[in-house]
């Protein structure tokens, strides 16, 4: 007789959003990836003081501690922040100890200057500055473009745009593999590169390695 099979549980993950189209975007991975990940995020926006305040003093995600698999930051990557490097890396340091066996996995859901470039790569490939304020609204003119519908936080147009989320896992992919070719230390994602990627400034994303990693648990 064969032994029965037991059904894996489903991934914790805890995520910290910059703004509401971080929280859509979110939304839309909860309801695509509802079979494999329980997802959990603030109603309000706010990334690592207020990821750090809330696991040292609310309750409710103090205790999930321990049942929480990862904890993510969505957010933009912008010249203003780079001298905040350190002390996002010691709020980083802090979460991963949170527990001790197996220690909590943060992952940085990066994108330069705006989400709406990581928005626009589910629609074609390219890697122009968007660091400027005129470049960011450059980058939403053409969102809007592709969807007329789109606001910031709507989370319809927002799931709309992102069905297409298999156009952008690749070509971020390839955007950010070019970056080896800048001095980039490795593709891995490790403190040491995303170090780099927060003090560089170059055009990139990273959230294409979080949906990367909820579809390698569809395979599971």
């Amino acid at each position: 007789m064969m032994a029965r099979k037991l059904k894996k549980s489903k991934v914790s993950i805890c995520v910290f959003c910059e703004g509401e189209s971080e929280q859509a975007y979110t939304d839309f991975l909860k309801s695509k990836f509802q079979d494999v990940a329980v997802f959990k995020r603030p109603s309000s926006t706010g990334l690592f003081d207020d990821a750090d305040n809330r696991f040292k003093k609310d309750p409710k995600y103090r205790d999930y501690a321990d049942v929480i698999d990862e904890i993510w930051f969505f957010f933009d990557v912008e010249e203003k922040d780079i001298d905040n490097w350190s002390k996002r890396l010691e709020i980083i340091k802090r979460l991963r100890r949170l527990r001790k066996k197996p220690q909590i996995r943060v992952r940085l859901l990066m994108t330069t200057g705006c989400i709406e470039y990581w928005l626009m790569l589910h629609y074609r490939l390219f890697a122009p500055p968007v660091l400027t304020v005129p470049e960011k609204e450059q980058m939403l003119r053409q969102v809007i473009k592709e969807e007329p519908t789109y606001k910031k936080g709507n989370y319809i147009a927002t799931a709309r745009i992102a069905q297409h989320y298999p156009t952008a896992v690749k070509n971020a992919g390839i955007v950010l593999q070019n970056l080896l070719k800048e001095g980039m230390p490795s593709l891995e994602d490790t403190d040491e590169r995303n170090l780099w990627l927060c003090k560089n400034c170059r055009t990139f994303s990273t959230v294409q390695e979080a949906i990367f990693f909820l579809e390698s648990l569809k395979c599971e």
